[in-house]
């Protein structure tokens, strides 16, 4: 089971930034290269939605509701994974999960616990 540690949620003004943070808990370097990280959000009554990903290549997609604000990046040494989110609106508020999941190995995943984003004055 994939153990994952976010950070960096919190309560920010429309237009205002935030750099969320995910790490592979006792995860090697060489192994979190292996995996496809993401991050996914929950919004109250709605069902969880992709924002964005990045691939073991260094390949990345959006949600076309973020394109262009957000940013997803990897440092391989850390093992972890940013989501930076800049211009943020109220309609981003919203439980943020990092998910991993390995790039060869069904069943070989793993969420991180939730971190609350909260945009509005």
């Amino acid at each position: 089971q994939v153990q994952l540690a976010e950070s960096g949620g919190g309560l920010v003004q429309p237009g205002g930034s935030l750099r969320l943070s995910c790490r592979g808990v006792r995860m090697i370097t060489s192994t979190f290269m292996q995996y496809v990280t993401s991050w996914y959000r929950q919004a109250p009554g709605k069902e969880r939605e992709l924002v964005a990903r990045a691939t073991t290549s260094g390949s990345t997609n959006y949600a076309d509701s973020v394109k262009g604000r957000f940013t997803i990046s990897r440092d391989n040494s850390k093992k972890t994974v940013f989501l930076q989110m800049n211009n943020l609106k109220p309609e981003d508020t919203a439980v943020y999960y990092c998910y991993f999941n390995h790039a060869f190995e069904q069943a070989n995943d793993g969420w991180g616990q939730g971190t609350q984003v909260t945009v509005g004055s």
